[in-house]
């Protein structure tokens, strides 16, 4: 079977490494450099707290995935299990925490609540002022700027081509396959996955699914190294959008944050944004009151990206409804970083079985046209 994935951010060379490795000859077309779309601008949190319910078999899926990266990539791509702590601050964030969790048990996600005097006694610094939080101790972050190109790498080694720098030009279904015209030749295959990001509306669009998606660049940033002392990502169950701040702190001491500031719309020609310095001081105040030594801390860069907002923030993936052989995987709405091998996985699983063990139907692509 000869398949052509187009996109290679993290879910395209997931697919393409997969796909390689249940034997199918793979061709991937980036339209930039490998991994440099949404998945280098991504924070690098791998967690199953606070996703729709619907996405948790994937979650779970792709965080056993994340567990044998090293070995499966041949490399290290800085998964780390350090966990993934959200503070609560008033009693709306813990009747959300609490009524999740709940929800989420029965998916096979527990969720540990955890009070003030535990979280002073177990993340000293974190939320002074919490008055509780939840905790999953067995998700954690990853690099954003290895993974995609690791899995690329692996891909390659198993068989697959993957071409850089070329724009895609028009998409032929022909019958009985597609035929892909790019700045770099024209390439024919079987079956095409559809791994666009941002971009991957326009292409479910020339087969005639609509998606109401948005391109959206989220505000990052990163400080100077300090002590390495935080070892979970922090994140905050809250209503107030101006709260839902989220940081970590690497290995080298840098702590990256993000959130709590406006995405911003970006325009797909040529697709990338920046961050805008009036969000910056609000913002920083609401990661401090995640950590409030933050603010004692020389901020090194920011950055934005491009990221892909269904209107139901929930991503597209599975078989295309009006054409065979045709399949999409775009759309994960600035949430896709953990469930990256999960996809990969999974769309390989169906592309060369026709099945798939993880339940994809909340995620079909016509879902928009059963609701008008």
């Amino acid at each position: 079977m000869d398949v052509i994935v187009l996109g290679g951010g993290l879910m395209g060379t997931a697919s393409a490494f997969f796909l390689a490795r249940r034997g199918a000859r793979v061709t991937l077309i980036e339209r930039n450099r490998i991994g440099t779309g949404a998945t280098v601008a991504s924070f690098g949190n791998i967690r199953r707290t606070g996703r729709h319910l619907s996405q948790l078999p994937l979650a779970h899926r792709s965080l056993g995935l994340w567990g044998e990266a090293d070995k499966m990539l041949g490399r290290d791509v800085e998964f780390r299990a350090t966990g993934h702590i959200r503070l609560i601050f008033d009693a709306g964030g813990l009747a959300d925490m609490r009524q999740y969790a709940e929800a989420a048990r029965p998916w096979g996600l527990e969720l540990e609540e955890l009070s003030p005097r535990e979280i002073r006694a177990r993340f000293p610094g974190l939320g002074p002022e919490a008055i509780a939080a939840s905790f999953s101790p067995q998700d954690g972050s990853g690099n954003p700027r290895l993974i995609a190109p690791a899995f690329a790498e692996a891909a390659r080694k198993l068989g697959a081509e993957i071409i850089e720098d070329a724009e895609v030009g028009k998409i032929t279904y022909t019958g009985f396959g597609f035929v892909v015209s790019s700045s770099k030749g024209s390439f024919a295959a079987d079956c095409l996955l559809n791994t666009g990001g941002a971009w991957g509306a326009r292409i479910a669009a020339q087969f005639g699914e609509e998606v109401p998606l948005d391109a959206r660049g989220p505000q990052m940033g990163v400080t100077e190294p300090l002590p390495h002392r935080i070892l979970p990502v922090v994140g905050i169950w809250t209503r107030d959008k101006a709260h839902g701040a989220y940081l970590r702190q690497v290995e080298r001491g840098n702590i990256v944050f993000g959130g709590a500031a406006e995405r911003v719309p970006v325009g797909l020609d040529p697709g990338h944004a920046s961050a805008d310095p009036a969000l910056l001081p609000a913002q920083l105040r609401a990661v401090a009151r995640l950590l409030p030594a933050i603010a004692q801390v020389s901020l090194i860069r920011t950055w934005s990206g491009c990221e892909g907002y269904v209107q139901d923030m929930l991503p597209v993936m599975g078989r295309s409804a009006t054409t065979p052989g045709l399949f999409h995987a775009f759309g994960f709405c600035g949430h896709g970083f953990q469930l990256g091998p999960g996809v990969g996985d999974a769309m390989a699983e169906l592309i060369t079985t026709n099945r798939c063990e993880t339940p994809l139907d909340d995620f079909r692509v016509d879902r928009f046209n059963c609701a008008a």
